[in-house]
């Protein structure tokens, strides 16, 4: 393969991808947003959201968030988590991913997907609402737990960890809010009943939602070799008709209009994603809700949501009502997500190359569980590419290595017409005609490869799975660049002897010497890389060059006696 080619074709669409992200990326528009922005008629008995700070006649508006204290929290931990639970409204307000270090060094922090902090502000709510607003167990109502404990933990050899909460009113209307955690598992349980014990019926709508602070912009400095400049963050839901959508926080306002779905959708998900991580509310099975965007606050300091409230529930007196919606608070692993929802691995946002990259991922990971190591996977998986491709690029080497037999005779030619391009762009074509070449017979091998790369390329930086995976020895992480440069230094050495063996006849002189500096510029360059990017292409390269020695061998000379030029 050419290397050197191929690189400059990925390096200039490379470019072209990310000036037309940063030509799509809007700028948001410099105007205060109004608390609850407005959504339309919802389908059925669900009342409109207001268009307003004061509620529409006989419809529920959501209560703006109370910051919680610590004496009104409490900590629940298992194998996985560490949970902070405010007490009004058993709202997560922040949730340490015990298995996820920050960095992949002794000490380092975990990360924390949830945090009621004032930077980082991220949170999940939930609640009912009433038409009359009384009588209403909301994200802001003060629950209490049984035995007023403040610590809950998972123990050893206990698969589960059931903590409830309950909510009274005066009227006789309660709420017990129980959330139920597993060993090894990010899905948080949230069981609901409601029971009337009063006198008179009662109705209300429940609702899940996530607020949070979009995080500060990248650097403008930020290129491709950096995930987090360039990956999704924002909201994004599924449902019939319309499937897998996302909007991004820059995208949440047109013309200071928000850009709201409100559709209601049935055994969907609504969400927030980021980088390798993300928080979903999966509402109870053969629910509707009426997904929506909004935002509280001043434009400057807003709060962006993602909210899903479900049609009205009755309880006459004396009858109560359960419910169980799910949480998932935790990365984007796509084998255990699919056991919660199986379409939930769409939130591992591959971009325009998904349909690449999601069956170059699954046969990534089967030769994973026979490797046992992604470093060996990814070298697997490139020489599996390779056999298939086998057919297309040996047409591309035979015509490299015919090529390469010619270029005594192409040279004789150019020194022959000196500066007359136009004959001796004739004779190399009459050369080339009689020679049976067709020089264009290796540009489509020489393309196939580029997608598959770009697509890989995603796989490595967005798939959780390979976060901080190791290979060997001095690689300790395949998704941060090498920390010895061997790699980097490798692969040049491998581009720079496939391009000796890949012919360039009719170049310029002046273009040849900038052709010999290309390894070095490219070498440079896949050193920011990741490692395992970088190792898929040193693998290729190393394939690709023994391949091309070995069609050099065999067709540069056979048949081809060099003959003198006319």
């Amino acid at each position: 393969m050419n290397q050197t080619r191929t690189f400059l074709l990925i390096a200039w669409l490379a470019v072209a991808f990310l000036l037309f992200q940063q030509w799509q990326t809007p700028v948001p528009t410099p105007q205060a947003p109004t608390v609850n922005a407005p959504a339309p008629a919802a389908v059925g008995a669900l009342p409109a959201l207001p268009a307003g700070p004061a509620p529409v006649a006989g419809a529920p508006v959501l209560p703006v968030a109370v910051a919680a204290s610590t004496a009104q929290t409490v900590e629940i931990v298992t194998d996985v988590f560490r949970l902070t639970v405010d007490l009004k409204g058993v709202s997560i307000v922040r949730a340490e991913l015990l298995t996820y270090p920050k960095e992949k060094k002794p000490g380092s922090a975990n990360v924390l997907l949830l945090d009621n902090g004032s930077t980082d502000f991220f949170i999940a709510e939930s609640g009912w609402l009433t038409r009359s607003h009384t009588a209403e167990p909301n994200h802001n109502a003060q629950f209490s737990t049984a035995d007023s404990q403040r610590r809950y933990e998972l123990k050893p050899g206990q698969d589960s960890l059931s903590v409830p909460f309950v909510w009274t009113d005066a009227s006789g209307i309660s709420l017990t809010k129980t959330l139920v955690l597993q060993r090894g598992k990010f899905e948080i349980g949230l069981q609901q009943t409601l029971r009337n014990t009063g006198t008179a019926p009662w109705s209300g709508f429940a609702y899940e939602q996530l607020k949070r602070i979009p995080p500060p912009p990248p650097p403008k400095h930020a290129g491709f070799t950096n995930p987090e400049s360039f990956s999704f963050i924002g909201s994004a839901w599924y449902g019939e008709p319309d499937k897998y959508e996302k909007i991004s926080f820059a995208d949440y306002y047109d013309n200071g209009v928000i850009q709201s779905p409100n559709k209601p959708i049935t055994d969907g998900w609504f969400g927030m994603l980021q980088h390798h991580f993300v928080s979903v509310w999966l509402p109870a099975k053969g629910d509707t809700q009426t997904y929506s965007l909004a935002s509280e606050g001043p434009l400057s300091q807003a709060y962006y949501l993602v909210r899903g409230i479900s049609g009205e529930t009755v309880l006459a007196p004396g009858a109560s009502h359960s419910r169980e919606d799910r949480l998932w608070v935790g990365p984007k692993a796509q084998k255990a997500m699919n056991a919660v929802h199986p379409t939930l691995d769409l939130s591992v946002d591959y971009g325009i190359f998904s349909f690449l990259a999601q069956p170059l991922f699954w046969l990534l990971s089967k030769l994973h569980d026979l490797l046992g190591n992604w470093g060996w996977a990814i070298i697997a998986i490139v020489i599996v590419l390779k056999a298939l491709l086998f057919p297309l690029s040996a047409k591309q080497y035979q015509s490299m290595a015919r090529m390469r037999a010619i270029q005594p005779r192409i040279e004789a030619l150019k020194e022959r017409y000196g500066d007359d391009r136009q004959k001796f762009a004739v004779a190399q074509m009459e050369l080339y005609k009689k020679e049976k070449i067709n020089p264009a017979a290796g540009c489509l091998p020489m393309l196939i490869p580029i997608p598959i790369f770009l697509a890989l390329y995603w796989v490595l930086v967005e798939s959780v799975e390979l976060r901080q995976a190791p290979w060997i020895g001095w690689i300790q992480n395949l998704t941060d660049a090498d920390p010895y440069f061997i790699l980097p230094a490798l692969n040049l050495i491998v581009m720079f002897l496939t391009q000796k063996l890949t012919p360039m006849p009719g170049m310029d002189p002046l273009q040849k010497k900038m052709m010999t500096f290309m390894p070095l510029i490219f070498g440079v360059m896949m050193a920011f890389f990741p490692s395992g990017l970088v190792l898929y292409w040193v693998t290729n390269g190393l394939l690709g060059l023994a391949q091309q020695w070995w069609m050099t061998k065999k067709y540069g000379t056979h048949g081809h006696h060099p003959a003198p030029a006319k």
